[in-house]
């Protein structure tokens, strides 16, 4: 059952709520590598990290680009993340013989890791300040449609030319809503194999009911190794294991990639996201998760199939609710009002940032009430839900795109992000039309709701048919499961799907004009205005504050710093750890009834535990999501801890912070180790992780 906030807890949150404002104070902040808070730590902490440490830390930091964080912890390519963030390649690699997510991993020698399906990491190498040429790309005279189509071509430029240059991934990427815009190049890995990973149980104990919250007793971990030229990837940048781990009001850092907070936007944008995006979202989460429940419900195979849909859709429905209750609070929007009508107040008291920056809020408002028309048709005029119709929608699209000039090409498409979509797109993971079938047919019945029958995306999909038996037959006679099929569609371009007969290609084809037309009227309308004036308010922020605030998370690497630390809660106080004492105490408080039961290895070794070794700790890092997985240092950047979650009051963390509340959920550096060697049995992997020697086996005696 979903866990929901209770009045108490959200009064509480909320009263000792303090401003966010563009003035950082305190513990907040996601900061970007070319712009250290350095000052800040040195004031607060007496700590100022050097460029050595800073560029240690961003090289032994891993993003995960199906949406997570990590690390390398071993000169041998070991890679540390979340279970969580695993469980996508964790589903593919199961079997309905074997399932992974559900009982867990380990290779006790290399031979034995596995390959993920479709994994791509990415190492952020380097980053150059490209604001002046995509500025400058906007020509005098150009309208706001024009201005975008210009920066979007010498973006598109700008990252091919990199790609070809220097072989890196290359990412442009916006910060301060255009007010910069960086080149970042990343070192992409996509060998990349399973080595651990716990029983889902131990990963997500308390299930959905502790989702969010603190004290918390999870084994959120699993480990990857990464390899090139099938050979373990050596490196000297690799965060050292501390057994010791967090201490409490210890300074501790995370570097991770946050995916997206608001806390600088309008509040008419704000205001949008409350009344329109938020209600639609949740809405649609809760009938998905109904549709995946109920093709689960016909047997423990569909059970599996569902498994980490279910838990990815539940962990974003409780997460958007927390962030829905926040944003509809008066007393948040009346400190969101005051900090926007104080930075107004600055921008109007000089009449030359009047003159450049001023019309910006108004133009951001236009943008925003011409998108409350258009967002219900650009969120249903797709293909949803489904991942085979994801497929088809992206076959057709791509060899549309192919066909045109780099700097004309959909976002997604240009050549320089071509490695990374076809590395989905011919993914060997196995698919299931008959739950696709289940989603597919919900979404189309959403769309029709939503838009009605008459809606131009709703007659191309339905032709006046029920969505059921449209994707019935649909799915029946589909291909597209097959990567050889999608394969040799796209080796054969424009004229083989142009040409084919597969159903779900031809439904793609036939919604794909009005797609289109969706995303273009959002991006002339929405989307050119909001990235005009988007700008406009960056640089009025650099001409009212410097470079003294952080921008708005952008899944890019993020460095953020805290102490760990209990807060109020519940009219007592959260302790900063709880303990493997507290797991087992937990579990039988519940009678070992789901979802407190213990995976039979934990319940049968239990006397083998160190049972005052710290589980997990909560510290003041700030953090969203996309830092799933991100590690947690100290001082000297060895890892104490690995980032897994926040707690409830953190949820409005996307628009707020709040220091005395908001707290980063993390599992500690010990209890990995103590799990590893004595519930595991895996003595090897730990020595690797602690940089242990192992003898080398003796050698066999000759015979005589």
């Amino acid at each position: 059952m979903t866990a929901r906030l209770r009045p108490t807890i959200t009064t509480l949150v909320f009263s000792l709520f303090v401003s966010a404002g563009l003035r950082v104070a305190g513990d907040e902040g996601m900061w970007t590598f070319d712009n250290p808070p350095l000052k800040l730590l040195q004031e607060r902490y007496g700590f100022t990290p050097t460029p050595e440490w800073l560029e240690h830390v961003r090289l032994a930091s891993v993003r995960f680009n199906d949406g997570g964080s990590g690390s390398f912890v071993s000169p041998t390519g070991l890679v540390l993340t979340n279970h969580h963030v695993a469980a996508g390649q964790l589903q593919k690699l199961s079997t309905p013989k074997k399932d992974y997510l559900k009982d867990g991993f380990y290779a006790r020698t290399r031979a034995e890791e596995m390959k993920s399906a479709d994994s791509e990491l990415n190492v952020l190498v380097s980053m150059d300040n490209v604001t002046t040429q995509v500025q400058s790309a906007v020509k005098a005279g150009q309208d706001e449609r024009q201005a975008l189509e210009s920066r979007k071509a010498e973006i598109a430029r700008t990252e091919k030319e990199s790609l070809d240059k220097t072989g890196l991934r290359s990412d442009v990427v916006a910060l301060y809503a255009g007010g910069e815009y960086w080149l970042y190049r990343y070192k992409k890995y996509t060998d990349v194999r399973l080595v651990f990973a716990p029983e889902r149980q131990i990963a997500f104990f308390g299930g959905d009911p502790d989702n969010f919250t603190f004290p918390r007793y999870d084994l959120d971990m699993a480990i990857f190794r990464v390899y090139e030229n099938d050979k373990p990837v050596e490196t000297k940048h690799f965060f050292k294991w501390s057994l010791k781990g967090a201490k409490d009001e210890e300074l501790v850092f995370v570097s991770g990639h946050p995916g997206s907070t608001d806390r600088l936007k309008t509040l008419t944008q704000l205001e949008f996201q409350r009344d329109v995006v938020y209600p639609i979202s949740i809405r649609t989460i809760e009938r998905r998760l109904a549709a995946l429940r109920a093709y689960g419900s016909r047997g423990s195979e569909q059970t599996r199939q569902a498994g980490d849909f279910v838990f990815g859709l539940e962990n974003a429905l409780k997460a958007l609710t927390g962030e829905y209750a926040g944003i509809n609070n008066a007393e948040i929007f009346a400190k969101k009002t005051k900090e926007e009508n104080e930075f107004r107040s600055l921008i109007n008291g000089k009449p030359d940032w009047t003159s450049a920056y001023g019309s910006a809020w108004d133009e951001v408002a236009r943008a925003e009430q011409r998108a409350r028309e258009l967002y219900r048709p650009f969120r249903f005029r797709q293909l949803r839900g489904s991942s085979l119709a994801g497929l088809a929608a992206a076959i057709v699209t791509y060899v549309t795109e192919v066909t045109k000039p780099d700097a004309e090409r959909l976002d997604g498409f240009h050549e320089a992000q071509l490695e990374s979509l076809k590395l989905g797109l011919f993914s060997p993971a196995p698919s299931y039309s008959a739950m696709d079938e289940a989603v597919l047919t919900d979404s189309l019945q959403q769309s029709l709701e939503e838009l009605g029958a008459n809606d131009p995306f709703v007659k191309a999909a339905l032709g006046g048919k029920p969505p059921a038996d449209i994707v019935k037959a649909t799915m029946a006679g589909t291909k597209v499961g097959d990567p050889s099929f999608r394969k040799s569609l796209v080796a054969g371009g424009k004229a083989a799907v142009d040409a084919s007969t597969d159903p779900l290609i031809v439904l793609a084809r036939n919604v794909d004009s009005v797609v289109r037309a969706a995303r273009k009227a959002w991006e002339q309308e929405v989307e050119s205005v909001e990235s005009a004036a988007g700008e406009k308010l960056g640089r009025a922020r650099f001409a009212a504050y410097g470079k003294s605030a952080y921008p708005d998370a952008t899944f890019t690497l993020r460095l953020s710093f805290g102490t760990v630390k209990g807060y109020p809660m519940n009219g007592t106080r959260a302790p900063s750890m709880t303990t493997l004492y507290g797991l087992f105490d937990r579990a039988h408080s519940f009678g070992l009834k789901p979802p407190f039961d213990l995976p039979a290895r934990w319940a049968e070794r239990r006397t083998r535990l160190d049972l005052t070794t710290p589980l997990n700790f909560v510290s003041t890092l700030d953090i969203i999501g996309g830092n799933s997985g991100s590690p947690v240092l100290n001082r000297q950047a060895e890892l104490v801890g690995l980032i897994f979650d926040g707690n409830i009051e953190s949820l409005i963390g996307n628009v707020v912070y709040n220091e005395q509340v908001n707290r980063a959920v993390a599992v500690h550096s010990a209890s990995m180790i103590e799990g590893l060697r004595k519930v595991y049995d895996a003595g090897p992997l730990a020595d690797e992780l602690q940089g242990i020697a192992r003898p080398a086996p003796a050698a066999a005696k000759k015979s005589r």
